[in-house]
């Protein structure tokens, strides 16, 4: 027998299961707000066409992404690092400023969580009436609100699923295959994989996402200082709690304001004490906060027992905002958003790749001619049909010979055969040119690519 067992303690204790009981409030009706924007952007954004293209839709087959109007391309990697690096960066920022707000507010494990627990309390009842549904012996009732549940589930994650698997592969064309039974293999897979995911973490494990698996808890404190908000309970105010009538006076008890009613650990949906100090559990919600200021209404006392504040304004000291680390997130998120935005508006929406045939350096032509063959490859990525000119602008004497100008539409892909020629006098070995492409219509958009021009040595 180990000496765990014999203090009766295991090294592996079964988590409690956490009933958060539903809150009214200001910061309630913020969450609430955010959960309705949040999964509103995500259920309804593959539905809007844009420029003639989903919103947002990343085509991986075709080595497009399409977002609001924007086609990104390959060559535009450098633009979703720099957007990941700004998203990072924001994150630190709102982390030192106020602590978890992400958490409690935008965090997908939360934002789907919310949604979760509004439909077991749609099936099962309120705090009181889940426990003792969990409690009581299997019956008609329970297998019904049971069932009830995990139809709601099912059926929520496998549209978290559909939507998941509609912004790789055009919406519209993914309910259709499903419709018709034609939904090909990776598209079966990640919508199963993805609802089953958004069904463990939202249904099942919930704050055990929060508390274990993420990672952002663990670092959290690296971003923290005594200036960010923080959600805390003010010990020297509550302390020492206790029960009591509306009409006692609190300090004719010797007691603080906190009466014990443990209602600040039936709302918080990880299941901790706000009143045994910041924890990393914590996730911001300010659940909490709202049901200890409705208590404190109930029996006149001022609110803010539980509040978002600071550990500096906690031991009455000033709280700084502007200090050294926000100043330098600050910078660095404007200067990098503003760099993005500059150059995804000054970028060139044409590419232009030029290779030269390798199975003939140069062609002697009747006429004292050398002719040098081409591939070119032009991609538009403009949202407008253009015709393009070609021309080479810093050598006289190598002349193109195109039968008509190329044409392509919004985000096509085209190959065109180019031949050029020059007199046999006009250089010796390689000669470097310059070829330039523009658009002829309006506003013209244009590049230039140098090129190597094969003649023979004299």
């Amino acid at each position: 027998m180990s000496q765990a067992e014999d203090t009766g303690n295991s090294l592996y204790r079964k988590e409690a299961k956490v009933y958060p009981r539903d809150v009214t409030g200001t910061f309630a009706s913020l969450r609430k707000l955010a959960v309705a924007v949040l999964l509103g952007l995500y259920y309804i954004i593959p539905w809007i066409n844009w420029s003639g293209h989903q919103s947002v839709l990343f085509d991986l087959p075709a080595r497009k992404f399409y977002i609001l109007g924007v086609t990104f391309w390959p060559q535009d990697f450098i633009f979703l690092a720099l957007i990941l690096i700004i998203a990072g960066l924001s994150l630190f920022f709102v982390t030192a400023v106020a602590g978890r707000l992400w958490c409690g507010y935008a965090c997908p494990q939360t934002v789907w969580t919310e949604v979760f627990l509004w439909l077991e309390r749609l099936a099962e009842g309120d705090r009181s009436k889940r426990i003792k549904l969990d409690a009581s012996p299997w019956n008609r009732n329970k297998i019904l609100r049971k069932s009830a549940k995990q139809i709601l589930w099912v059926s929520f994650a496998l549209w978290t699923g559909f939507t998941f698997v509609g912004f790789f592969t055009p919406i519209r064309e993914l309910g259709h295959s499903i419709v018709t039974f034609q939904l090909g293999s990776w598209e079966t897979f990640w919508l199963l994989f993805y609802s089953f995911a958004t069904y463990g973490n939202a249904g099942i494990l919930r704050e055990q996402v929060c508390k274990y698996m993420c990672p952002y808890a663990r670092f959290q404190s690296a971003m923290f200082d005594k200036d960010t908000l923080v959600i805390a309970y003010d010990e020297s105010r509550g302390e020492p709690r206790g029960g009591r009538r509306k009409s006692d006076i609190p300090a004719d008890k010797g007691l603080g304001d906190c009466i014990g009613c443990t209602l600040c650990v039936q709302v918080c949906p990880t299941g901790i004490d706000i009143r045994e100090g910041l924890q990393i559990e914590c996730i911001a919600c300010a659940a909490c906060i709202d049901v200890c200021d409705q208590v404190m209404d109930k029996m006149n006392y001022d609110k803010g027992l539980i509040s978002y504040t600071t550990e500096y304004k906690l031991a009455g000291k000033e709280t700084h905002v502007f200090r050294p680390r926000i100043l330098v997130y600050s910078l660095l998120l404007l200067t990098l958003t503003a760099g993005v935005i500059w150059s995804i508006n000054h970028r060139v929406l044409l590419r232009a790749d030029l290779l030269r045939d390798r199975n003939a350096l140069y062609r002697e032509l009747p006429g004292n001619l050398i002719e040098n063959v081409y591939t070119l490859k032009l991609i538009n990525m403009d949202i407008k049909t253009h015709h393009y000119r070609i021309e080479v602008i810093d050598n006289n004497e190598v002349s193109l010979i195109v039968s008509a100008e190329p044409m392509l539409k919004p985000d096509e892909v085209g190959n065109f055969i180019l031949r050029m020629q020059a007199p046999a006098t006009a250089g010796s070995g390689s000669v470097k040119i310059k070829v330039r492409f523009s658009t002829l219509e309006e506003p013209i958009i244009e590049r230039t690519i140098s090129a190597r021009f094969l003649m023979p040595y004299n």
